[in-house]
């Protein structure tokens, strides 16, 4: 297969969703459905101690919830696919924004009991700024939820997004007969048995077929028949090019925990979804088919692997070929490095690659050489645009309880906060570092994987912070001189850039006021 064959063939996504709504189960199906695993793990069951295959962190399989970013590729019907399971908790989001940096789409999951939630709402919002293609899928149809419509309703009205049903559920909860394919125009039966990864589709040229009432009763087919005549007076019919766009979502239905309405999503996602699309750098516009390899670091996990203590750093590959030992340009470090064991991932799960193509995602392992949003190249001298920290909402003072073991501490917290979950602040007073984050969460994950990554022991003390928020100015001299003025609310961050420590909003108004010339940022990338 030839390197604009491979291009083509790939699609790379995201599945985002409020906490709970069935998106790590969903990711399970695929996988599936894909031939990748042959069980699918259950989340959150007392029953099954079996854990999904995306969530691998210790803390993940306790909780049945995710807090990092997954990678996953498997192969359906010649195409590459390549899935990211995201946290939905909204402690972790910032691992989801820059997640949403590395995909070409986006699966977005919606519970139909609960329907949009706060969560979701920023997610799209994300998903928004980027023009990134959205497909939805509504799940948990086997539990008693809203009325189809109206969830449909709801989400134009909340999310505002155009959408277009392409399968229609028959009956919700108990009384949930299946879905009817509105493109194929085919039946999808529900038979209830998670077991099932075949599902028997019946097709009929026409919706008035007698058959269709043996098959889920007279009753039903009447309300399906009613249903498919609104939703064709009422929605236009799917424009490719304006899904494409960012501009309408197809909607398809299902169980994902019962294994149902996942094959009609997964074959119209391979169909209609982008493949690898040109990306910006602050030298112009790269595309995928540009025969010169170049990529990005959008997430670093420490310690995958705590029994060898490894750290790798995931490259979604932008344009040309990446080689296994071949020398690549890393732009911020002016070095040349070479990749001896880059890998291909089933969440912790890898093995080693010769080569990967745009859209890939790949593992290298790490020596402490990256940072988040750090370009590698052939040669060229750019960076690629867009993956920034963010302010944290919450901040402690972090407390070492065991002294004789600094250097471990030290080392957990700077390699934890390489990976985005945090970040890490050091007051130039007093030297104390300071940990911020967008979530109560986090600090009970740094915690935990301190100890059991770093054998560290820490705790951490409430500080009373409004916003960290970075500062410059392009006159050196002003800047000491603020500074100097404002010595005790000033931080350095891991860059060793400094960062005002607004204590209220009140203070931050005051010191704007008596130093205009100095920028305040509330992200690192400006």
């Amino acid at each position: 297969m030839n390197f604009e064959e491979e291009i083509k063939r790939r699609r790379t996504f995201a599945i985002i969703a409020h906490p709970d709504a069935g998106k790590t189960t969903l990711t399970e199906k695929l996988l599936l459905f894909g031939g990748a695993i042959q069980s699918a793990g259950a989340v959150k069951s007392n029953k099954i101690k079996k854990s999904t295959t995306s969530d691998f962190m210790e803390i993940e399989k306790q909780r049945g919830i995710s807090v990092s970013t997954s990678v996953m590729a498997f192969d359906y019907k010649n195409y590459k696919v390549n899935i990211l399971d995201t946290p939905g908790h909204e402690d972790f989001a910032e691992d989801t924004y820059r997640t949403l940096s590395a995909v070409d789409s986006v699966i977005m999951v919606i519970d139909c009991v609960k329907g949009v939630e706060p969560q979701t709402r920023k997610l799209l919002e994300v998903c928004r700024m980027r023009a990134t293609p959205v497909i939805v899928f509504v799940n948990k149809l086997d539990r008693e939820g809203q009325n189809p419509f109206d969830l449909l309703d709801e989400i134009e009205k909340e999310l505002k997004i155009k959408v277009r049903p392409l399968t229609w559920p028959i009956g919700i909860g108990k009384s949930f007969k299946g879905v009817y394919n509105l493109i194929e125009k085919s039946l999808n039966l529900f038979t209830g048995d998670s077991k099932t990864t075949v599902e028997a589709r019946l097709k009929f040229t026409d919706i008035n077929d007698k058959q269709i009432d043996k098959l889920i009763t007279e009753d039903f087919a009447t309300q399906l028949r009613a249903d498919v005549d609104l939703i064709d007076g009422v929605y236009d019919d799917l424009n490719v090019e304006k899904y494409l766009e960012g501009k309408i979502s197809p909607v398809f239905f299902g169980s994902a925990v019962n294994n149902f309405g996942i094959n009609e999503l997964l074959d119209c996602f391979v169909d209609i979804a982008p493949g690898p699309k040109p990306r910006d750098t602050d030298d112009g516009s790269v595309a995928p088919n540009d025969k010169k390899f170049s990529g990005f670091v959008f997430k670093i996990h420490a310690n995958l692997d705590p029994k060898h203590r490894d750290r790798i750093a995931f490259l979604r590959i932008c344009s040309g070929t990446f080689e296994r030992n071949k020398y690549y340009h890393h732009v911020r470090d002016k070095k040349a490095l070479r990749f001896s064991n880059p890998t291909a991932f089933m969440a912790q799960q890898k093995s080693i690659i010769d080569e990967a193509f745009p859209g890939d995602v790949i593992g290298l392992y790490d020596a402490g050489n990256f940072k988040i949003g750090d370009t590698l190249t052939e040669g060229s001298n750019f960076n690629y645009k867009g993956i920034p920290s963010f302010s944290p909402e919450l901040f402690r003072y972090v407390n070492n309880l065991d002294p004789m073991k600094t250097k471990q501490l030290q080392k957990g917290l700077e390699q934890l906060t390489d990976e985005g979950v945090a970040q890490l602040f050091t007051r130039k007073v007093d030297g104390r570092r300071i940990i911020g984050t967008v979530g109560a969460l986090q600090f009970e994950v740094i915690q935990h994987r301190l100890k059991a990554e770093y054998n560290a022991s820490a705790n951490f003390d409430q500080i009373s912070l409004y916003k960290a928020l970075w500062i410059a100015c392009p006159d050196r001299k002003k800047l000491e001189a603020f500074m100097q003025d404002r010595n005790a609310h000033i931080a350095l961050d891991k860059d060793e850039k400094p960062v005002f420590l607004a204590e209220s909003a009140w203070l931050l108004q005051m010191a704007q006021e008596k130093f205009p010339e100095i920028e305040f940022h509330l992200k690192s990338e400006f």
